[in-house]
């Protein structure tokens, strides 16, 4: 909550940084590079190449989504600042939702980047992030990436839950789960994924698919909605009757 009241405080500074005509580029381009992606890690792991080689992303992911998120987790193991630059963020991304001046500024290519590198700088000091987040969305800022966080922070959680040995699976009904049938699914669940892993639970409303359950874990679906049912049962029904088999 404190973190989400920080940043509400910090999202009228775009107010002055959008309307200002040019901002001063004190630093070139290509320092940026050197000196916000990461600086600390590049110290404190410069002379420990062995911690480095240990440290591998859980899952292989693809894209310049998973590329940017696979980065990230990398430097926040090594930095030990996992569950901070998840929570951090996130709340980012909730920021954007919440509001549209933010939302607009992180997709509007046509802000110069020295706004945008300004801009987070800014917002990123009033909510108190890490200097490894903070260099991580200046990176995002100044390459014009700012519109793609949500899915980079999607793809950083799914890095994270892998990390943690955790299996998010989504329930979808049409009314939310009873408490009692929410631990039994859970418990299915884990029966089926296994030991070794936590099954997380997230519940999905869906008024379309009319009844039943749709549960999707580790790139599986399992479809038990009456919608569905209601479309298999119509196609059986059109199919042609073969009379010369009875």
């Amino acid at each position: 909550m404190a973190m989400a009241a920080r940043l509400r405080s910090a999202l009228p500074l775009f107010h002055r940084l959008l309307r200002s005509d040019s901002l001063p580029s004190h630093t070139p381009r290509a320092t940026l590079h050197q000196t916000l992606l990461f600086p600390e890690l590049s110290r404190k792991y410069s002379t420990s190449p062995k911690k480095d080689e240990n440290v591998k992303v859980p899952l292989a992911l693809f894209g310049g989504s998973g590329n940017y998120a696979s980065a990230l987790y990398l430097a926040a193991v090594k930095g030990n600042a996992l569950d901070k630059v998840e929570s951090e963020l996130l709340d980012l991304v909730q920021a954007s939702k919440n509001s549209q001046l933010f939302s607009q500024f992180t997709k509007d290519l046509s802000v110069p980047a020295e706004t945008r590198v300004e801009a987070i700088n800014e917002i990123c000091g009033q909510a108190k992030f890490s200097d490894l987040t903070k260099n991580f969305l200046v990176i995002l800022a100044e390459n014009g990436r700012l519109r793609h966080i949500e899915s980079i922070a999607k793809r950083f959680v799914e890095l994270t839950m892998a990390h943690k040995g955790e299996v998010k699976a989504i329930v979808t009904s049409v009314i939310p789960l009873p408490p009692q049938e929410e631990k039994e699914l859970k418990e299915t669940l884990q029966e089926i994924i296994g030991q070794g892993k936590q099954v997380k639970l997230e519940q999905k409303i869906d008024p379309s698919i009319l009844g039943g359950l749709v549960v999707e874990f580790e790139q599986k679906v399992f479809d038990m909605s009456i919608k569905t049912r209601a479309r298999q049962m119509e196609r059986f029904l059109r199919e042609p009757i073969n009379f010369g088999s009875l």
